[in-house]
């Protein structure tokens, strides 16, 4: 008993998800000694989504695995691969499969959905002491994600705040060059990839508020934020700055792959049929962030990209270093740890 309540205070002291997730498959792991136990996510677009391994630990194992976060989705299972998973995330009650050995899954519910499946594998049947133990920590899992989704989530679309924006952008710089000598003016990583960060604002958006009334520009965002998640990929971060302004963080090698993320995003907004509404667009600015950055001085550059969108036309996207290499807007200068236009 003892150990079961060292690990679940260890649970609740984590504000990272990454390490959330593997402390609860360890607290799982060294209660039970299964022969196996992961939490695996449903990721991708409605119709096509697959399973991401967000932490699994096997008996002898030192220390819990998980799918990189930049796994090509299309290498992950898709979600009919494991039948009994897939009906547990459905259904929200736990299924089992097999006897010897036997595997039972978990749903992991949250106030708003089904988040992900604990799989807890063992050699033989559960004993009901021991199933309603990994129901107990997954109940705490599952609220405590709720305590991080009303500290760290927009109320209306559910995307991350803009309270989290900066911890969070300093965090993933930090890992994606943990190892490497942080340079100034360095912006591509040893794994290929950099980070971007874009502003995306709803053209004219006063007018549907004024026209329309105040739920109904709810109703716009709220929809827009459905057209963000389908637009971008899992590992991308999407966040509501307030308003009609939203920020997204992604890897992509080069400035034309994130323009073309981008510009998916653009044209998604623009077919779709706004109820009452009709058509709406966005205007996009997004830039390369740096290793010396910080999460203002990389907001400011992709916010002078979305401003000069606004004033040629709206509805576009703007890289910064392309407007300064053409000479449509003026550079930045770092004066000691202040960053100049």
């Amino acid at each position: 008993m003892t150990q079961l309540i060292n690990h679940l205070a260890e649970i609740t002291g984590f504000r990272d998800r990454d390490q959330l997730d593997a402390s609860v498959v360890r607290a799982v792991h060294d209660v039970l000694r299964p022969l196996a136990v992961g939490i695996y996510r449903c990721v991708g677009e409605l119709g096509s989504q697959r399973w991401l391994t967000r932490a699994r630990i096997a008996l002898d194992d030192p220390a819990a695995t998980a799918d990189p976060p930049w796994t090509d989705i299309l290498m992950l299972p898709e979600l009919d691969s494991v039948p009994a998973r897939r009906k547990a995330l459905a259904t929200g009650e736990v299924v089992t499969s097999g006897d010897t050995p036997q595997i039972s899954y978990f749903p992991i519910a949250t106030e708003r959905e089904v988040v992900g499946v604990l799989e807890v594998q063992t050699a033989g049947p559960l004993r009901a002491s021991a199933r309603a133990m990994v129901g107990t920590i997954v109940r705490i899992y599952g609220n405590f994600h709720d305590l991080l989704d009303h500290s760290e989530r927009d109320p209306l679309t559910g995307l991350l705040n803009r309270q989290t924006f900066n911890t969070a952008l300093m965090a993933r710089a930090k890992k994606r060059c943990e190892g490497e000598k942080a340079e100034p003016g360095r912006r591509v990583s040893t794994t290929g990839t950099a980070l971007w960060l874009g502003v995306v604002d709803i053209d004219h958006f006063k007018r549907v508020n004024d026209n329309f009334g105040h739920p109904i520009g709810d109703e716009v965002l709220l929809l827009l934020s459905r057209l963000l998640r389908s637009s971008f990929r899992h590992i991308d971060r999407l966040y509501r700055f307030g308003g009609e302004e939203f920020v997204v963080v992604l890897d992509c090698v080069t400035a034309e792959q994130a323009c073309t993320a981008f510009e998916r995003l653009r044209a998604n907004v623009e077919r779709f049929e706004f109820p009452q509404v009709g058509r709406v667009t966005v205007s996009i600015g997004f830039t390369l962030t740096d290793v010396s950055d910080t999460p203002s001085s990389a907001f400011a550059r992709a916010d002078k990209a979305l401003y000069h969108v606004k004033e040629h036309g709206r509805n576009g996207v703007a890289q910064f270093e392309s407007l300064v290499r053409d000479g449509q807007v003026v550079g930045t200068q770092i004066v000691g740890e202040v960053e100049l236009f």
